[in-house]
């Protein structure tokens, strides 16, 4: 099972094996064609009100991603996720500007069995 992340603004690649969007909104400007998906799991991204309440502001990013990590210990679309990569190479693509202080990072910890940093 291996996991990555990636922006989904970036080029596809082959080494990006299964392209799985994680965001919940589709990203801005960007054409379905354009972004080579696999799938889009929009119910594994964190809930409207705590996507709002986090806003991408890094003072924030602390008390999100224990807010988002409490979110997917119950998210029905985890193990979903996890049985999509056994075996396969998955990129999580996000659309956040930012590639420290965004969801995918967490999540991607999450996949891993550790705690985002």
């Amino acid at each position: 099972m291996t996991f990555q992340i990636k922006r989904v603004y970036e080029p596809a690649s082959s080494n990006d094996g299964i392209r799985v969007l994680v965001d919940r909104l589709w990203p801005r400007g960007l054409k379905k064609a354009d972004a080579h998906l696999a799938s889009w799991m929009k119910d594994v991204a964190p809930t409207p009100s705590l996507r709002q309440w986090f806003s991408h502001e890094p003072e924030r990013f602390a008390e999100f991603k224990r807010r988002y990590t409490a979110e997917l210990k119950k998210n029905p679309a985890l193990p979903e996720l996890r049985k999509l990569g056994k075996g396969h190479r998955v990129t999580l693509l996000y659309g956040a500007h930012d590639p420290q202080i965004n969801h995918a990072v967490v999540l991607l910890s999450a996949l891993r069995g550790k705690r985002a940093t």
